[in-house]
């Protein structure tokens, strides 16, 4: 899975309505990226009227900060939008500074209700606009008998607990024999990934795993598409695409309620909602339930696409565009 950003996707399909777009940064190093974002938006000031920022905690939050400070200097609108379930608490540490960036924007955009709730404190009328994806490039099929074929597919990072897949998968395996267990996703060398394999060998699984690493983006769906059952695991979270592409696929669901998850996922309607912090029995456990009850998999699977459905680029871009070609989205 290749790392792309979805204000690039937005980008995109700007671009292939019509829009001129101008994007920046897609170099690798912090310096030369931010240096590149700077210049870009000083070289092309008088061909664009707006500009779009994405906001993440860390250093992208610094970022965010000297880019709006230019656009300033050179009168320029900015919509901000903010991305990421470990920014709220990120903001909680700088208050004043996310005060001030939020309020110095045309208006704030956000992909889910969890989250602007969370911005609410630093900018009133945050606008939801999800996380877009393309609901034609993801075949879906009624998962009504669903196998045990399970797929988990985020970044090998420590938040997003990869490891409670595979001990999910261990103990599926004393009443599921054939049940398996495909990961996919970058490492992001922060030991995740050996946890997860170290894992499988202590639970005696590792023939059942898959490890298959990152995948190009447009192979998502496809790759999805040959499971039933989708694991999301991660313990911080915002309005992952990882999970609509999922959904989109038909898929069902099973995934922790961290986070600005239960704004996207309802319990028992589109998915099944564990703790914020469960172990691999009872994950497992709600997978049991779609594997013993084919009523609730094929109304979950269903209700699943429906609710991507409200999440692709036809649903989203109108809006988009609405807002960009408004008077909050010009004016100075």
């Amino acid at each position: 899975m290749t790392t792309r950003g979805v204000g690039e996707d937005l980008a995109e399909h700007l671009a292939a309505d019509g829009w001129p777009v101008f994007t920046t940064s897609s170099y690798p190093g912090r310096f030369r990226r931010l240096a590149d974002m700077l210049s870009t938006c000083w070289r092309y000031r008088t061909a664009y009227s707006v500009a779009q920022v994405e906001v993440y905690s860390g250093a992208a939050f610094v970022w965010a900060e000297l880019v709006a400070i230019l656009l300033r200097i050179i009168g320029k609108p900015y919509v901000l939008t903010a991305h990421g379930g470990l920014l709220p608490e990120f903001l909680e540490a700088r208050p004043f500074r996310a005060q001030h960036l939020f309020a110095s924007a045309a208006c704030v955009t956000a992909p889910s209700g969890y989250l602007a709730e969370k911005l609410s404190k630093y900018r009133a009328g945050v606008i939801v606009l999800p996380n877009a994806v393309d609901i034609t490039a993801c075949p879906f099929r009624r998962r009504d008998h669903p196998a045990p074929s399970l797929v988990w597919l985020r970044a090998y990072e420590k938040i997003y607990r990869p490891w409670l897949a595979v001990h999910a998968l261990a103990e599926l395996l004393r009443d599921y024999p054939d049940t398996t267990l495909t990961m996919i996703g970058p490492d992001r060398q922060d030991g995740s990934l050996e946890q997860a394999k170290q894992a499988a060998r202590d639970r005696g699984v590792m023939d059942r795993v898959d490890f298959m690493g990152p995948i190009d983006k447009k192979s998502v769906p496809g790759r999805l598409a040959r499971h039933d059952v989708f694991l999301n695991t991660t313990a911080v979270d915002n309005t992952p695409v990882s999970v609509i592409e999922a959904m989109a696929c038909g898929l069902c669901v099973v995934s922790t309620s961290a986070g600005g998850i239960p704004h996207l996922l309802h319990h028992e309607k589109d998915a099944l909602l564990v703790s914020a912090n469960p172990d691999g029995c009872e994950i497992a456990g709600a997978v049991q339930r779609l594997l013993e009850d084919s009523s609730l998999a094929g109304a979950i699977s269903i209700q699943a696409r429906h609710t991507a459905e409200d999440c692709s680029w036809e649903a989203v871009l109108p809006r988009w565009e609405r807002l960009l070609s408004s008077p909050v989205g010009t004016r100075a």
